[in-house]
């Protein structure tokens, strides 16, 4: 169970990495061949947004990569709910509020190790 748990945390901090990565450095090349909806001449104007999404994205990132690091098991387990919550919350607030895929790619998976870390405890 241990190692299933520590391969979806590596897979949902890898992930965050990505979003870090596409908000913060690829918003107006990458982003406009993913948000093809969206209008071009926002790209420039929101860059700055973006980048900040991107930013809170790499502190779960690297709150999800801190567990890898933590010796007590009592610690490590209270820093994965922690940052599994908040980026289940993310998840479902980003699927509430802008596209039910976000639930999908965001918040279910980190519900699933949520609940994993959570019987395993």
């Amino acid at each position: 169970m241990e190692i299933l748990i520590t391969v979806l945390i590596a897979i949902i901090a890898i992930f965050h990495i990505y979003i870090l990565w596409f908000e913060m450095f690829a918003w107006e090349t990458r982003g406009r061949k993913v948000f093809k909806h969206f209008p071009a001449e926002l790209f420039p104007k929101t860059k700055t947004l973006a980048a900040n999404q991107g930013l809170y994205n790499g502190f779960l990132a690297a709150g999800l990569i801190w567990t890898f690091f933590i010796e007590n098991i009592e610690w490590k387990t209270n820093v994965s709910i922690f940052f599994l919550s908040c980026v289940a919350v993310a998840g479902i607030y980003g699927a509430i509020s802008a596209s039910k895929k976000i639930f999908f790619v965001q918040g279910l998976p980190a519900i699933i190790a949520l609940i994993l870390v959570l019987i395993s405890k």
